[in-house]
């Protein structure tokens, strides 16, 4: 069970990926990981740097996919996020946490900017 999470977790942010790039997008990492936790896609457009988790489902059983997304997470994530700006020189004028949903039974993309 745990391979195929993560296999579906990587389509996931592979389908992310590739509807970022569509929307004009520019992903500057995928996986960004240090000891707290990982940052799933970091990536740029109109010069505001956005940190995005991605959440994939099969079905909506247990709940849209950001519920997933807990305060526990929201602040390792805040976290790899200070480090990534203090350990890099990507220039931005503004900073935004968004949450990428992947429905993978209606076969649709939801993206929340500013999530958190």
């Amino acid at each position: 069970m745990k391979i195929f999470n993560f296999i579906k977790g990587r389509q996931g942010e592979n389908l992310a990926q590739e509807y970022l790039e569509k929307n004009g997008y520019k992903i500057i990492q995928k996986n960004y990981r240090t000891k707290f936790a990982e940052i799933d896609i970091i990536a740029k457009k109109d010069n505001i740097l956005s940190f995005i988790e991605v959440k994939s489902r099969n079905s909506d059983s247990f709940g849209r996919p950001y519920e997933a997304v807990s305060e526990s997470k929201i602040k390792k994530i805040r976290k790899n996020a200070e480090i990534f700006l203090s350990t890099t020189d990507v220039s931005y004028d503004g900073i935004s946490f968004d949450i990428i949903e992947i429905f993978f039974y209606s076969k649709s993309i939801n993206h929340i900017k500013s999530a958190f």
